[in-house]
């Protein structure tokens, strides 16, 4: 009897420890799904549509890491969080995933213990008025009361910025979007700051869009990316490459409308990235396939940003920083080889 109970206490003690010591891609198989962290709020970037149907570059970021990992785009279960609850959500392990607008500093990579990938949109801070205002420039807004979301990098820029100007500002600090959107749209502060595609953004859900204009200013570095945990490196790699696969695609040209064909191709990079060539999915831990998935289901970077935010949508966002490095943007993969 005490070598049976032994025996079961062991047993027990080992399938603990593989519980223990499972990595999140096995979870996430385990489960059937991923859950992703997302704003919620924001048209463009991570909003559902009328239908509730989830749109935007984050949420297409994610569906690209779905369709990496189980071949299908929509294995996803997604979590609005607002600014203030979206790293707990993730240090606490109630979502995988942080795909949320969120930028990336030194503290949130060190003492918050996270991680971000490669980024999936390069921003920064302005500053949204009324017309009727009639300012013309942040450098007037001495005195003025700023709508802004707590928990942010947008409320210490804030800070910072009318410090260093000497000026005087008022916060009317409001934790959900949507309230934020509604105070200031109602004339409860004089401008709304955020990251400028955030802005442009809230503009398009104004009462009259056309009443209300961006400051030329932008005030800070915002690069926005997808955040993971400390401590997985394989589930890193993974969401990081995903991104990657993305910009990389466009860059060889690959797109959803002509990635069978490029099955084709005899170019080693390509053959190597779409799999035919196989080892890059064996590194990661995944299907050969994985990168041709993503393409076929999702589309590159460059059809992810037009669908969403680019020059045709709403928020006619002009690609700017977010254009490849060969068209004097930022964006720039590492090679996948």
């Amino acid at each position: 009897m005490k070598l049976l109970k032994m025996s079961i206490i062991l047993l027990a003690i080992f399938a603990f420890i593989g519980v223990a010591s499972a990595g999140t891609l096995d979870e996430v198989k385990a489960k059937g799904f991923i859950k992703v962290g997302v704003n919620g709020t924001v048209f463009g970037f991570s909003m559902p549509d009328k239908k509730g149907n989830w749109k935007g570059l984050d949420v297409d970021t994610a569906r690209a890491i779905s369709a990496a990992i189980f071949g299908k785009p929509d294995k996803i279960k997604f979590v609005p969080l607002t600014a203030v609850q979206r790293l707990p959500a993730l240090q606490s392990k109630e979502i995988d995933v942080l795909c949320r607008n969120t930028t990336q500093t030194l503290t949130r990579e060190t003492k918050n213990g996270l991680n971000f990938v490669h980024v999936n949109y390069y921003d920064g801070q302005g500053f949204l008025v009324p017309k009727k205002l009639g300012i013309k420039s942040a450098k007037e807004l001495d005195g003025a009361t700023i709508c802004v979301l707590p928990g942010t990098t947008t409320e210490m820029n804030a800070a910072d910025y009318f410090r260093s100007n000497g000026m005087k500002w008022k916060p009317v600090v409001i934790e959900q979007g949507s309230e934020l959107n509604k105070a200031f749209f109602a004339g409860r502060c004089d401008c709304l700051t955020s990251d400028a595609s955030q802005l442009a953004a809230h503009r398009t859900v104004a009462p009259n869009p056309d009443d209300y204009m961006l400051l030329p200013e932008i005030i800070s570095k915002e690069p926005l990316a997808p955040v993971v945990r400390h401590g997985d490196d394989q589930w890193y790699d993974i969401v990081n490459f995903t991104v990657m696969a993305l910009i990389n695609a466009e860059e060889m040209g690959i797109t959803s409308k002509n990635v069978k064909k490029m099955l084709k191709s005899k170019n080693p990079g390509i053959q190597r990235f779409l799999g035919v060539t196989p080892g890059m999915g064996e590194a990661l831990g995944l299907d050969d396939k994985w990168a041709y998935n993503i393409i076929k289901q999702v589309g590159n970077y460059g059809e992810i940003f037009e669908r969403n935010i680019g020059v045709k949508t709403p928020l006619e966002l002009e690609r700017g920083l977010n254009a490849l490095w060969t068209k004097g943007g930022l964006m720039y993969a590492s090679p996948f080889r």
